[in-house]
């Protein structure tokens, strides 16, 4: 059964609260509006737990594990498409990214979702 859009945009919040780098790349995710979206990455890649204290269900991303696939052919998707799954997966959790690979040939939408990434995991 698939959670709908925005259950999963709440916990992957949840999980990613009081974190800026966390909170600027699951906001980036959100708002390009495709790798959520896609089942192959929500089967492979998130992973849903509930807190013991607070019984809060949260949703994590395997980052490194994302763009490894990624590498290898696994997650087959356009060139922008992987560009901004590499940058949130290094803002997110630092996995390493040439920025000046990742940040070629982007159009202005997804040039914008990033900098507002990067101005808001500086906490801004």
């Amino acid at each position: 059964m698939t959670v709908p859009d925005e259950h999963l945009h709440l916990r992957l919040r949840a999980h990613a609260r009081g974190l800026h780098n966390s909170t600027a790349a699951v906001e980036l995710l959100i708002a390009h509006r495709c790798w959520l979206h896609r089942a192959d990455f929500r089967d492979q890649f998130l992973f849903t737990g509930t807190d013991f204290d607070t019984a809060e269900v949260t949703t994590c991303i395997d980052w490194p594990r994302s763009v490894m696939a990624l590498n290898r052919g696994r997650l087959p998707c356009s060139g922008s498409e992987a560009r901004m799954l590499r940058i949130a997966a290094s803002i997110g959790e630092g996995v390493p990214v040439d920025l000046r690979e990742a940040l070629t040939e982007l159009d202005t939408v997804n040039t914008a979702l990033i900098a507002n990434a990067v101005t808001r995991a500086t906490g801004h």
